[in-house]
């Protein structure tokens, strides 16, 4: 790759291809905040990046540094190699990224007016007014403040006035909102994963007894609290949880699962200053913790090629009664 150690250009459109950026891509002028950036070929920023609009048509593409659009970031649906965002992901327009071909890596939070990500993995929270995600891994939370749809998706919670889920959904953690009942297709389902042995399904080794997902039905589960502001204005908030079983769980003396790790290593990862790992593999190495390799592991949950045993939500009050 050809090294820039400074951007000076003066044309209002940048084209990188098979450069190495040393410096951030920062306007220096008025002239320069309209300056459109387009990434045709191999290409790694070392620092941030604030473009009027950033179109990715090739790569691999890698940004260490923050990145601001006005308008848009769109990934070209024909674009088929990784493309990398170490830092936060921002734009007052839209963020697109829906190539089938390649796999986007946001490794901290993403925030638009409106998203639509495919085969894409976001390692902290996404927040816009409208979020479309097929084919994705979000380790945080999925705020949308108009509506979000979900197709064949592993999240951590969400949050939404409208929800409309397609396929396979599953939660990382105990609870998600919704204003409005949540919508789902036919064939949609919705597992929370939060007393599943995820550590035990990456590692290779088998998941431990009395764990597993958990079916959600969005319907018999939903759950109606009404909350009141000062002014005394009403607004109903829908809840679908597995709180009450994770409580059973942890009064059982469950052992203690290492989900935590997966979630807070990806969203971490850009930050750490080492890699760490869950411990040995079935081959007897080291399981890493990064963020490619948490990708890898929740891609292949979505395609059936690690599978989860359902787990039982049935227990004994005598378990948790004091001895006679």
């Amino acid at each position: 790759m050809k090294t820039l150690n400074e951007i000076t250009l003066d044309d209002s459109r940048l084209v990188l291809k098979d450069n190495l950026v040393r410096s951030s891509v920062l306007p220096r002028s008025s002239k320069e905040m309209a300056r459109d950036i387009e990434v045709q070929g191999e290409t790694e920023v070392l620092g941030a990046l604030y473009a009027r609009s950033l179109e990715i048509r090739g790569g691999p593409f890698t940004v260490d540094g923050s990145v601001f659009t006005q308008d848009e970031i769109h990934v070209a649906p024909d674009a088929d190699q990784t493309i990398h965002f170490k830092k936060v992901v921002a734009s007052t327009g839209t963020i697109s990224a829906q190539s089938t071909k390649c796999r986007c890596l946001f490794g901290a939070d993403v925030n638009a007016k409106k998203i639509t990500l495919r085969n894409c993995i976001v390692a902290a929270c996404a927040f816009a007014e409208e979020i479309d995600l097929q084919d994705c891994i979000v380790l945080g939370g999925v705020f949308a403040t108009k509506s979000l749809a979900l197709d064949n998706c592993v999240v951590g919670t969400f949050n939404s006035p409208s929800v409309l889920l397609k396929r396979d959904i599953y939660l990382l953690l105990p609870s998600a909102f919704s204003v409005e009942s949540i919508t789902t297709l036919p064939a949609a389902k919705l597992y929370n994963l939060t007393l599943a042995d995820l550590g035990g399904l990456m590692r290779g080794v088998g998941e431990r007894p009395n764990t597993g997902k958990i079916t959600l039905d969005p319907v018999v589960d939903e759950q109606k609290t009404t909350l009141t502001d000062e002014a005394g204005n009403h607004n109903i908030l829908r809840t679908y949880s597995v709180a009450g079983k994770v409580l059973a769980a942890d009064l059982s003396q469950m052992d203690k699962l290492q989900n935590h790790f997966l979630m807070t290593a990806g969203s971490l990862g850009a930050q750490l200053l080492k890699t760490y790992n869950l411990g040995p593999g079935k081959d007897g190495n080291p399981v890493e913790l990064t963020l490619a390799n948490i990708a890898a592991f929740f891609f292949d949950i979505l395609a059936g090629r690690i599978q989860i045993t359902p787990l039982s939500g049935t227990f004994s009050l005598t378990d948790f009664a004091p001895p006679a």
